[in-house]
């Protein structure tokens, strides 16, 4: 499998359609595989999909600049666009920009919370505070999304610093993927955690999407 993109890039030819009907997604890269997934399955060959780079969440408060960005390049060209993005350590910031801008976005916290369902999310958290979360694409993903940035690759001594108050790393898979099973096992084991695998598959994502009509 590829990595999703990590720069800005348009999956379809929606620019060089009239617009009309057609709805721009406007995506962290992380979900690239999950919606074009879901695109395939659905046969919702009205979504145009523009990923915005996924290492954007190593600086979050640069997330609600980008998407104004895209969304005022873009808007002449779409009847609609929806952000699928999550408040995503923002605080607040992505909302109030998408308000701004009159375009409605993904609910929820973040990622982990809308592929659990945000609804059971909530629940969850109330006494799982201890867990570590990764989704599809931050297994595949995990060296340079986790391990790279904060420093273990160099200073492996670093990681009962960062990891000590968390008791377990919960993989929320997307897909059943017996490789990627593995590899989360694998990331459990290098940051001393217990392992629990936990099929979500796309939670709240599916019917966000499904309710953008053409």
């Amino acid at each position: 499998m590829t990595a999703a993109p990590d720069d800005a890039t348009l999956t379809e030819a929606g620019l060089n359609a009239t617009g009309l009907g057609r709805v721009l997604l406007i995506a962290c890269g992380a979900l690239a595989h999950e919606i074009l997934a879901l695109k395939t399955l659905n046969g919702w060959d009205h979504l145009d999909l523009q990923c915005l780079p996924a290492n954007l969440h190593l600086w979050p408060d640069r997330i609600p600049a980008a998407v104004e960005k895209s969304v005022l390049e873009h808007r002449k060209d779409y009847g609609q666009i929806f952000v699928v993005y999550a408040d995503c350590g923002t605080g607040g910031q992505l909302l109030d920009m998408c308000k701004k801008l009159g375009v409605e976005m993904v609910a929820g916290p973040h990622c982990y919370s809308f592929f659990e369902g945000n609804d059971v999310f909530v629940q969850k958290t109330e006494t799982e505070f201890t867990a570590f979360y990764l989704t599809d694409f931050l297994v595949r993903q995990f060296d340079a999304f986790v391990w790279k940035p904060m420093g273990l690759d160099r200073h492996p001594e670093l990681r009962d610093m960062y990891f000590g108050n968390y008791t377990k790393l919960v993989y929320q898979a997307q897909t059943n993927d017996p490789a990627l099973d593995k590899k989360a096992e694998d990331c459990a084991r290098r940051l001393g955690l217990a392992y629990e695998r936990r099929f979500t598959g796309y939670g709240d994502l599916a019917p966000a999407l499904a309710a953008l009509k053409p």
